[in-house]
């Protein structure tokens, strides 16, 4: 069972979040798996569908996986519905009909092998007989008798190639009667044939490992209308989009949110996924060693486990941080039921500091052209431990904004725009320094209205000469005295921003970006946290405010409250103790 010790209750959410009851989807209840020799009765493939299609890669294919998958393997669902006495055939036409052609090649081999199901179609009722004996001789009499026949050589070929074509004969049987399996579905009787056909057709009925898991629970468990209610209670949890970022670092969302908690205790029960359906396969499993009961407590306590660290302060962007970065919640399921949680914090810290790998003059090092990748973990972190070291509670991190955007690693203050190679970004990039010049203190009036009359008559006609000529005039007045070229590169001088397409706006000077950032923040879009502050000069002391530049004062303020901000994640120096 999946249990904290009962000193580390805390880390969970305490009280129970109620549900309401919802009804049970009967619907679901008829979802299984069924081992191949299992399929048994009569299939009509009504004429609202194509005929049999697979070629000879297909059928390769599904031979191939059979034979090299040593534990159970699952093919695609097979959905029917009853038709007095048979049972039509919504989906799985293709799958049914090689498995078909596959038995009747190893009743060669086998003669007392059983076909316990026969396959009809309503668009050619002598297919039926024709596929029990395909001959070349009658392939061209239609499209279906074609690619039935190239199947069937293409499965006695298949076998013919085997050292021992007997022997591969019966081990592909007793695999078909053991361990491969088809997800059989049965529609209820008051769902439309056709309807279902197209809906499956166009991928709106995902048959998942979380539906196969819901449907074994629903028919097995006990308190079927309680677990129902918690089932859907989960889901909505986790379609927050807070939460939802949290544990998996995306914005995206899947078709059963659920279904990465039942994915998280499978991968504890049997490693990482290898295979369609491994979810359900390890979770039918501990239900039938122990108890389905005992499957749905586990997830009830993941989830449980999941909320308290969310309602945490301290957890939640720790664990945030870290999945941001590449981590998986299965990664923290174990060490959190097995510790209290002050040695589980420690853990989440040193973590962090493995993730960054870095000495304070490592990180002072840091810089845009050489360690990109180190940068932007060390910038997230400063833009997350803002929000967490004060302990406000009211203020988190968002993660899910941070997912559902594009980030770039952009220079405070860039000193050129030399990247800048065409028409529209040397014209965007004059635009916007003309208009923040127009309210640039300290500037001379005559060349302020000079500059930006030569701006606008340059701008229809532009062209590199003209462009570098103004940008070199440009760029000196939005520069602070004693900025080094050289230190523009250096994380000192660099910012976490959403990333665009505006390659001018990337080129820009400090007073530009400052502009554009308080425009974003009035807007309401997100600005995180550290960027902002430093854009609003929050990190220089006030005797040194030169609020419409940035520069030596600025970024060495700017990396003093990184270092602080990040301090207790660095590793120590070389010959510390």
């Amino acid at each position: 069972m999946l249990r904290p010790p009962s000193h580390d209750r805390r880390i969970q959410n305490g009280a129970p979040r109620s549900v309401s009851a919802v009804p049970v989807d009967s619907s679901h209840l008829a979802l299984r798996p069924m081992v191949v020799g299992e399929v048994a009765g009569s299939f009509v493939v009504p004429d609202y569908q194509r005929g049999y299609r697979w070629g000879v890669e297909e059928v390769t294919r599904l031979l191939d996986d059979i034979a090299e998958s040593e534990a159970n393997y699952y093919l695609q669902p097979v959905v029917v519905k009853p038709a007095g006495g048979a049972w039509e055939l919504v989906d799985g036409q293709q799958r049914l009909t090689t498995l078909y052609l596959i038995l009747s090649h190893i009743r060669q081999h086998m003669p007392m092998t059983e076909l316990n199901y026969s396959l009809s179609y309503d668009t050619r009722p002598q297919s039926a007989t024709y596929l029990a004996a395909p001959t070349e001789a009658d392939s061209h009499a239609n499209i279906d008798f074609y690619f039935i026949f190239q199947a069937s050589e293409c499965i006695r070929n298949w076998f013919e190639e085997r050292q021992n074509p007997t022997l591969a004969a019966v081990n592909f049987y007793k695999a078909l009667a053991e361990r491969v399996f088809v997800i059989w579905y049965e529609a209820p009787d008051d769902v439309d044939a056709r309807t279902l056909f197209t809906r499956l057709n166009i991928g709106r009925i995902p048959l998942t490992d979380a539906e196969l898991v819901k449907a074994v629970l629903l028919s097995e468990i006990e308190r079927r209308e309680e677990v129902a209610a918690q089932w859907d209670s989960i889901e909505r949890d986790l379609r927050d989009p807070e939460i939802w970022a949290f544990i998996t670092g995306k914005s995206t969302t899947r078709a059963t949110h659920i279904g990465l908690l039942l994915d998280t205790l499978a991968e504890r029960l049997k490693g990482r996924p290898r295979h369609p359906f491994h979810t359900f396969e390890a979770l039918r499993e501990q239900s039938l060693a122990e108890s389905p009961a005992a499957v749905w407590n586990d997830v009830v306590d993941l989830h449980s486990l999941v909320l308290g660290w969310h309602d945490d302060h301290d957890l939640f962007h720790k664990i945030g941080y870290l999945v941001s970065t590449g981590s998986s919640l299965g990664d923290f399921v174990g060490p959190a039921l097995e510790l209290g949680r002050g040695d589980f914090v420690m853990l989440l810290d040193e973590r962090i500091r493995q993730r960054l790998g870095l000495t304070r003059t490592a990180l002072g090092d840091l810089d845009y052209e050489h360690h990109p990748a180190s940068c932007a973990r060390v910038l997230e972190l400063m833009n997350v431990e803002t929000v967490r070291q004060p302990g406000d509670r009211a203020h988190r991190y968002s993660f899910s904004a941070h997912a559902s955007r594009s980030w770039s690693l952009e220079h405070i203050h860039a000193q050129s725009a030399e990247q800048l190679d065409e028409v529209r970004q040397w014209t965007r990039w004059l635009e916007l320094h003309r208009d923040a010049l127009v309210e640039l203190p300290g500037v001379d009036e005559d060349l302020r209205h000079d500059l930006v009359d030569r701006i606008n008559s340059a701008i229809p006609a532009i062209n590199s000469t003209k462009f570098h000529q103004l940008e070199g005039e440009m760029v000196p007045l939005f520069t602070a005295s004693g900025t080094e070229a050289d230190g523009v590169h250096a994380i000192s001088n660099l910012a976490m921003l959403e990333r665009g397409d505006n390659s001018a706006l990337s080129n820009a000077c400090f007073e530009v970006k400052r502009r554009m950032v308080l425009e974003l923040d009035r807007a309401g879009s997100y600005v995180p946290p550290a960027t902002r502050n430093a854009f609003l000069k929050y990190y220089t002391h006030s005797n040194a405010q030169q609020f419409h530049f940035w520069g030596p004062q600025d970024r060495d303020a700017y990396l003093a409250a990184l270092l602080d901000a990040v301090g207790d994640y660095l590793l120590p120096e070389a010959g510390d103790d």
